[in-house]
């Protein structure tokens, strides 16, 4: 599969799932409703998927409910759930051609970064956690000859999960695969835009061995379905990423509703610093323009604020620019494209807003900025760059969530951490330097949940990530991430001498 027409052949063979999957059973809504998939690389209609609201959710959450309180995944010992998961990761790696399609024909990402990175990646998240399960090991308090206190992690039962369309399986798995291998239940609503993995993963799921009732997808709209779950009284945590607008909706319903517990990873406008004293200055150019261009900039935690000291600024432009016109957006399933569409018409209007408004505020544009048309398609932005940003203008403070990069100047270490820090996100940041104890101070300094040095986005499932500020709180990936999905539990026994 290394030619376009390779993988056009394969998408055209596709089955694409277009129900809800609720109980183990493909599900309709009670209303009939449905909404339209559509491909941003051509403009053509994928799918018309069922939308659910309340009805749909309710049925998914009792489902969920009954798996957990009668059903034999919670109580399964944890051998057996982590062989389920680790026949599942086989799965999706069986299906790895498929699940990439479905996530590059539905958001528009090129379809070998589905199949190098995102599948493998996700199926590795489900294996890595499944491993976890028989590593784990409980408490004993330190308690009197006469007392037997133990402290054990439980789950908390009916999981809420609320997922982006920028990497839709990957998102499902760092959420799913911690919650499942705890022993709960789970009910994950895809965005609307790139509903199609996370039906057909929870299919292969059910393969796999995982009861039904367990994993329950409802696709749909996030002000029906999301709202859904968001007031739930039988939903017990809800996890989601996505933007800090909506992160602060499901505080509210959580406050309205419950008080279950909302873990939210959301927007992020990472900075980037390169120093004078970096020798590298090519291999920082690369990872920069890797760092927003990759996934069309369509990524939370994109290096999308670069901060350059001035004595290295011109030349590092000169070669940022260079690379930057290696990202050009393609046809996503032709296997040399390194860029793709931006997702829908709607997200492609608002960056270039943002373009035009950085223009109108007086930063300089010496890269890129047009609309491009590919396949009839107008879904197509070059990778873009602007100098000369200052703190109060809207591309500095504000998530573009497209291949829209912001660069400033400073002048010493003091000035580029206040500008680095000057922000009400916290989720990632980078820093260029050859010299070991500014690599440390700084990266003490820099207010994010990741601070990589010497790369850009540094990510492993054996690390967390997540942030602070206005970027929400809790951490994905990592043994960390069980504690979204578990309660600690004190048993206190009395002996008798």
């Amino acid at each position: 599969m290394n030619e376009l027409n390779d993988w056009k052949a394969r998408a055209a063979q596709l089955r694409l799932r277009d129900s809800a999957l609720i109980d183990g059973e493909p599900c309709e809504a009670l209303d009939g409703a449905r909404v339209q998939v559509i491909n941003p690389a051509n403009g053509e209609l994928l799918a018309n998927v069922v939308a659910c609201a309340g009805p749909e959710v309710d049925l998914a959450v009792l489902s969920a409910r009954k798996a957990f309180e009668q059903g034999p995944w919670a109580r399964m010992a944890p051998t057996e759930r982590k062989a389920v998961l680790l026949r599942l990761s086989q799965l999706m790696l069986v299906h790895r051609e498929e699940l990439a399609l479905l996530d590059s024909l539905s958001m528009g990402k090129p379809v070998m970064d589905a199949w190098n990175i995102d599948v493998p990646g996700a199926a590795h998240v489900f294996a890595w956690y499944g491993e976890s399960l028989d590593k784990l090991y409980d408490q004993v308090a330190p308690s009197a000859a006469n007392v037997l206190a133990t402290i054990t992690r439980v789950p908390l039962g009916v999981i809420a999960a609320v997922v982006p369309w920028n990497f839709p399986l990957d998102m499902a798995a760092w959420k799913l695969a911690p919650a499942l291998a705890a022993g709960n239940s789970v009910v994950l609503k895809p965005a609307e835009q790139s509903p199609f993995s996370a039906l057909r993963l929870a299919e292969l799921a059910l393969e796999a061995g995982m009861p039904p009732g367990v994993l329950n997808v409802v696709p749909g709209l996030g002000e029906q379905a999301g709202k859904a779950l968001g007031l739930h009284p039988d939903v017990d945590s809800l996890v989601f990423t996505g933007s800090t607008e909506v992160g602060k909706y499901f505080m509210q319903y959580s406050a309205q509703s419950n008080l279950k517990q909302v873990w939210l990873e959301c927007g992020g406008k990472s900075p980037n610093l390169v120093f004078a004293d970096c020798q590298d200055l090519d291999l920082a150019a690369q990872k920069a323009a890797f760092g927003i261009f990759f996934n069309q900039g369509e990524v939370c935690s994109a290096n999308s604020r670069l901060l350059v000291q001035r004595s290295i600024h011109d030349e590092f432009v000169e070669r940022l620019i260079d690379q930057a016109l290696l990202w050009q957006p393609g046809n996503p399933l032709a296997p040399s494209s390194r860029a793709g569409a931006i997702v829908d018409a709607r997200q492609t209007a608002r960056i270039m807003q943002y373009i035009q408004q950085a223009q109108a505020e007086g930063a300089r544009l010496v890269c890129g900025g047009r609309q491009l048309s590919i396949d009839g398609s107008d879904n197509f932005i070059e990778p873009t760059i602007f100098t000369e940003v200052l703190a109060p203008m809207q591309l500095a403070r504000e998530e573009v969530f497209g291949p829209v990069l912001a660069v400033s100047v400073f002048d010493d270490e003091e000035q580029a951490i206040a500008m680095a820090n000057e922000h009400i996100y916290g989720l990632a940041a980078s820093l260029w330097t050859d010299d070991l104890n500014r690599a440390h101070r700084v990266a003490r300094r820099l207010n994010a949940g990741t601070v990589s040095v010497n790369t850009v986005d540094a990510l492993d499932v054996t690390v967390p990530f997540g942030g602070g500020k206005q970027s929400g709180f809790g951490r994905d990936l990592s043994l960390h991430a069980f504690d979204k999905y578990t309660q600690l539990k004190t048993t206190w026994i009395q002996l008798r001498n």
